[in-house]
């Protein structure tokens, strides 16, 4: 559940700031340990419900492995303690390749799907997570794909309302190797 601002100044969108926000691939010098720590932090909700998300408990080398083994976008705002220097404050996999097996409608050719989708907790409502799925659906159509899919723990009803809010619908149900929970595939129309 986002949390309220800290700051007076973040009650606008984020991403409606101007150019203070940025959405950019990785870069092989971005802090991987920033990465997995924005992740745990974000999944802690689902951690607190039982849930065992993936993203919310993997170590440094598995976040390495997931982002080169897909397009990692970041989202970046400049550090207020360090002005020249970008904090990452969200991350999203658009087309991740796994080594397990695959929901059936991810492997469809008119699909692309994104995951480890995640915004720092106390800047979600902002529009930095509207902005990297925003990101995804543009690459997406690039792609010339129709559909863009995502996988989500059912328990969690919040976060399926967020996606339905952005036009998704459920598809089918999906059970990973490596989850104590059913996962929901939900997709959206983007051409």
């Amino acid at each position: 559940m986002p949390e309220p601002a800290a700051h007076p100044q973040q009650e606008r969108s984020v991403a409606e700031s101007g150019p203070r926000l940025l959405v950019r691939r990785y870069l092989i010098d971005d802090p991987i340990s920033e990465i997995t720590q924005l992740l745990h932090r974000s999944y802690a909700v689902q951690h607190a419900m039982g849930l065992r998300p993936l993203a919310g408990r993997q170590d440094d080398k598995t976040t390495l492995g997931r982002v080169l083994n897909s397009e990692c976008y970041l989202a970046l705002l400049p550090d207020a303690d360090e002005p020249d220097r970008q904090r990452i404050v969200g991350v999203i996999l658009f087309n991740e390749h796994e080594h397990v097996a695959f929901p059936n409608f991810f492997l469809q050719p008119h699909v692309d799907h994104f995951a480890m989708f995640a915004v720092e907790p106390g800047l979600q409502g902002h529009g930095i997570g509207r902005s990297l799925l925003e990101k995804c659906e543009a690459r997406a159509r690039e792609e010339g794909s129709e559909e863009l899919a995502l996988s989500m723990a059912e328990p969690d009803t919040t976060l399926r309302s967020y996606y339905e809010r952005r036009g998704y619908r459920f598809v089918e149900h999906w059970q990973w190797p490596y989850t104590n929970y059913r996962s929901c595939i939900l997709s959206k129309p983007i051409t």
